[in-house]
């Protein structure tokens, strides 16, 4: 509710990128109207499918020719956007990270242990896994459904800049949901927790012969209070930080299912 993000969106979509676009001889008519022609592509595009979804196929014009008719939106993919510097090995992360690299190794073996037994999966060796190449990202892109229109999507942008500064400000680093159960879990809030993303990177199973790259999130994890129940007297959900195990946690990128 408090996000600047969308502010921001729409700033870059409808200023940056038409001024990009302009050659800066009387920028602002130019912009006006690279946003007015992207604007009425995106009409003509919204009508084409919703007459194909009525008819099975549309007619081009009067030239006879037939167009299939194409499906709705496909689900985007999580994307992991912003590489960072000097991660390439699990010790130079947890260095920049400032956590022990046994907590790390724990987190990566306790993922390792709950995911599917086949080629791609990690090996459960702290000394093989010390030898995967890995690389540090600052931004996950996240697909979610809109709330009137659930055949479109809304790409959240969930930032990540570890211990570094963001923007000559201090460390971003966004709280998000992750799925960790099934819905009959946490109440109402229906199997999700809130997390802190503390580290996005990627690692490559070199070591295996389907040679699997694994995008994993390392969050910090919070747990809700009254079993995750709307309380009565606020009508929200409270949460708070693990009196009991460890907070820290490495789910695929895949679990995390929007900003918080």
């Amino acid at each position: 509710m408090y996000s600047t993000e969308i502010g921001e969106l729409a700033h870059k979509d409808q200023i940056k990128d038409g001024y990009r676009r302009s050659n800066t001889n009387d920028a602002v008519r130019q912009i006006w109207l690279q946003y007015g022609r992207q604007h009425a592509i995106g009409m003509r595009l919204q009508t084409i499918e919703a007459l194909s979804k009525v008819k099975g196929v549309i007619v081009a014009g009067d030239s006879g020719m037939e167009m299939p008719a194409f499906s709705s939106h496909t689900t985007p993919r999580r994307v992991l956007k912003g590489r960072m510097k000097n991660t390439s090995t699990l010790t130079e992360l947890c260095a920049i990270l400032n956590i022990q690299y046994s907590d790390m190794m724990q987190e990566i073996l306790r993922f390792t242990r709950q995911t599917a037994a086949d080629d791609r999966r990690l090996r459960a060796d702290p000394t093989e896994l010390g030898l995967l190449p890995v690389e540090g990202f600052a931004q996950l892109e996240i697909p979610v459904t809109d709330f009137q229109e659930t055949d479109r999507f809304q790409i959240h942008q969930a930032r990540c800049s570890e211990t570094k500064a963001f923007r000559n400000g201090g460390p971003r680093n966004d709280w998000v949901w992750v799925q960790t159960g099934g819905e009959a879990n946490y109440g109402d809030i229906q199997g999700r927790v809130v997390a802190r993303l503390l580290a996005l990177f990627k690692i490559r199973n070199i070591l295996s012969e389907a040679g699997a790259v694994h995008r994993l999130a390392l969050v910090c994890i919070l747990d809700p209070v009254n079993s995750g129940r709307f309380l009565i007297a606020s009508g929200h959900i409270r949460v708070g930080r693990r009196v009991n195990g460890r907070d820290m946690r490495i789910v695929s990128i895949g679990a995390v299912i929007g900003q918080a």
